[in-house]
């Protein structure tokens, strides 16, 4: 089995595109199923978040899976092949091992070093693990990008270099600053868990958190001492704000111009962290207004990382790929390695029941001596052949050591694929 993944993101479509593929968490489960039911297809997982949509699995076939997944992001946009596939890109097993760890490092975000994608990573494995579709493989995988992920901002300041989607954007509607302001955030997700707490710690004079369940509204704004308000009252709220900053990804807009002005003068500045959009881009022409939306925070955040801290997280990915390259060759061997020790044991046994038929009066203590002799006899001309094959294993290279072993010491392919089955591995919780 390899790992594939296919996806989109920032860094290949425009934010019109991004917005025709957005899922919401009922959208990514139908994505899964329809993933999984795939013929190639043995595990599967997705991270979807505001700037990326990626789809990662563990497959039986190369060219007939990438096919596959390919046509469902197409139907998911609406749009043809030639429109959409230009967009797309492929990661294959090593490649793709790399290209999720830099992910979760924050090296493939918009905004580089931002810490919310650890999270969107953790999300995503927790949701194939809810819905059966993350296997050993691909927990294996996530768990140790997760720990890539807290490593990297363990032993680097990149989250405090690089500037958050929501500190960016702040920066660039709100120049003078949020001290003071009066802010309305829509929505109760992690980003606008993100962007209350930020107003919050930038002096913000008044929060208010307004989302479609109330109740929700009022747990995120009881941690922040903001007041909560249901979605009808959006209009009359944005009346009274000088920062708007919207999370709520619904489809459509649900801020309009009439819900904005007119302002008399006064001046409004809009954050559309969502997608699909939040916001009719037609309220950026209403005078006194000023939008800032993702597509802007593109181009302000383009080379903005700080490239000592970039540089240090991309050493820690590449040490981290390797090691975990060479510990899943090594694991590879396992199978062969059992089922040779298995041969080996077989041989023992079928030697001593020969004596016993040789020697049927052998006295119970002098048998048990020999059998103890024979087997270690076993052990130790196994020891090293075994030892050093997976040595062998863990170092990159085109020779597929397993198979040599088996070829040398004529393994049943039967018995190698029992051992591989019989290895059963529970998925461990979603580390938090």
């Amino acid at each position: 089995m390899s790992i594939l993944v296919v996806g989109i993101s920032h860094n290949t479509a425009p934010v019109s595109l991004l917005e025709r593929v957005a899922l919401d968490s009922e959208g990514v489960h139908k994505l899964l199923a329809d993933v999984v039911a795939h013929e190639h297809v043995t595990e599967a997982t997705v991270i979807s978040t505001c700037n990326r949509l990626e789809i990662y699995t563990d497959v039986d076939r190369f060219h007939g899976s990438v096919e596959g997944l390919s046509r469902l992001l197409v139907e998911r946009a609406g749009e043809n092949v030639e429109t959409l596939l230009p967009h797309l890109y492929v990661h294959y097993d090593d490649g793709a091992v790399s290209h999720l760890f830099q992910v979760a490092a924050g090296l493939d975000s918009m905004a580089v070093g931002e810490g919310q994608i650890l999270g969107q990573t953790r999300e995503a494995l927790r949701v194939g693990q809810e819905l059966g579709t993350v296997g050993t493989a691909l927990n294996s995988l996530f768990q140790q990008a997760l720990r890539v992920g807290k490593r990297t901002r363990a032993e680097t300041d990149i989250e405090r270099a690089a500037p958050t989607l929501v500190s960016a954007a702040l920066d660039q509607a709100m120049p003078q600053g949020v001290a003071g302001a009066r802010v309305v955030i829509v929505g109760a997700g992690n980003m606008a868990g993100l962007s209350t707490a930020t107003v919050s710690r930038l002096g913000a004079a008044e929060i208010t958190v307004v989302n479609r369940t109330l109740a929700k509204a009022e747990r995120l704004a009881a941690e922040y001492a903001a007041t909560a308000a249901p979605l009808d009252q959006l209009a009359a709220r944005i009346a009274n704000a000088d920062l708007l900053i919207t999370c709520a990804g619904a489809s459509g807009a649900i801020v309009t111009p009439g819900m904005v002005g007119p302002r008399d003068g006064a001046p409004l500045s809009v954050v559309d962290l969502a997608l699909p959009r939040d916001v009719d881009t037609a309220v950026a022409e209403l005078p006194g207004v000023t939008l800032v939306g993702l597509e802007e925070l593109a181009s302000a955040l383009h080379g903005t990382e700080a490239a000592d801290e970039v540089a240090a997280v991309r050493r820690i990915v590449t040490q981290e790929v390797a090691a975990f390259l060479s510990a899943r060759r090594q694991a590879s061997v396992t199978p062969t390695v059992v089922a040779l020790r298995t041969m080996a044991t077989s041989v023992v046994e079928a030697e001593m029941a020969r004596l016993d038929h040789r020697l049927p009066d052998l006295d119970p203590r002098t048998r048990a001596e020999v059998l103890q002799a024979a087997r270690r006899v076993a052990d130790k001309l196994l020891h090293e052949p075994t030892v050093r094959v997976r040595e062998l294993a863990g170092e990159q290279g085109a020779v597929s050591y397993e198979r040599a072993l088996a070829e040398l010491f004529a393994l049943s392919p039967d018995a190698v694929d029992a051992v591989t089955r019989s290895v059963v591995v529970a998925d461990p919780e979603v580390e938090q």
